[in-house]
């Protein structure tokens, strides 16, 4: 450590240190205050054995659902008669189904559909709800009026039942139920979006950007997204989980891929003409999607707690 004196005049002079710093932390820089704060979060979460549980079935989950090869060797498509409805066992983990198809391939290749769609979904209504949030909480007055009355009219209409007639009008498939799905979450990420920025925009230290010379757009980018992520983030992995249960309920309904593609919704319903005789058909891809959901929302409320 360097000490620096300065001298006090009147009286008798004396020396009195004036500052005290580290010679070595000036030569490595100022530490960062977000960087400390995220290696703290990181730390704490790290320290929730739930939290890493959860976190470790959701790497699984999206790790298989872009390559399921990496934990089968079976054909999600090829049928073997004299194997069908076998219960579970070492040769098949999940059992059989009507057809002898392996129901834990066709699990893991379900995720392939049905991760992918609600990811699809959770962007679709990240992009457009964080875009009408900030800009009806950024410009106010008219825009937010305006903007906030369009999404309490979609809000006034369950979720579901507008995720019906979006797909119901673009026609069966993966990608059309992706985007009904996307469209129905799009309201939740608006108003937390708008409230973030009408909380954010009135900081000391965005009134102090503008002050200092600051235009809107670089106070917008460099100070209020930045610190209006938490709430997004958090809302964004739970409605992630509430993505894959309108997936899997639409694609239950029929409005999914065609068969023989497996999702997790039309493997449920497929084994609803044998609950009596064989229940694992539909209760195991049914525990995958219960398990994946759980998880999530635990990761979301987690993160939400940390965040406070």
């Amino acid at each position: 450590m360097v000490q620096s004196l300065i001298t006090v005049s009147g009286g008798a002079n004396a020396q009195i240190p004036a500052q005290t710093f580290d010679e070595d932390a000036a030569l490595a820089g100022p530490i960062s205050e977000g960087g400390v704060r995220t290696h703290s979060r990181s730390r704490l979460l790290a320290r929730r054995p739930g939290f890493v549980v959860a976190s470790l079935l959701i790497a699984f989950v999206i790790l298989a659902a872009f390559a399921p090869a990496l934990f089968t060797g079976h054909d999600p498509y090829a049928t073997a008669p004299a194997e069908r409805l076998r219960s579970p066992s070492a040769a098949h983990l999940f059992g059989t189904d009507d057809l002898g198809r392996d129901l834990w391939t066709r699990t893991l290749y379900g995720a392939d559909l049905t991760v992918k769609a609600a990811l699809i979904a959770i962007a679709i209504g990240l992009c457009a709800g964080l875009l009408l949030g900030v800009v009806s909480g950024f410009l106010g007055g008219f825009f937010d009026a305006l903007i906030m009355r369009i999404v309490d009219v979609q809000l006034a209409i369950p979720g579901m039942l507008l995720a019906l007639a979006i797909v119901t009008a673009l026609g069966f498939g993966t990608i059309p139920v992706a985007i009904a799905v996307g469209v129905a979450t799009v309201p939740g990420f608006a108003r937390t979006a708008r409230a973030e920025v009408l909380r954010v925009k009135t900081l000391p230290y965005v009134e102090a950007a503008r002050a200092g010379g600051g235009s809107w757009p670089r106070v917008l980018i460099r100070h209020v997204l930045p610190n209006s992520w938490g709430s997004v983030l958090s809302l964004a992995v739970l409605d992630f989980g509430t993505a894959i249960i309108a997936v899997a309920a639409l694609s239950f309904l029929g409005f999914g891929a065609a068969p023989p593609r497996a999702e997790w919704g039309s493997l449920v319903a497929g084994g609803r003409s044998f609950l009596v005789t064989a229940p694992w058909v539909s209760l195991l891809p049914g525990v995958m999607v219960a398990a994946t959901v759980l998880a999530l929302n635990h990761i979301a409320q987690t993160l939400r707690e940390v965040g406070r």
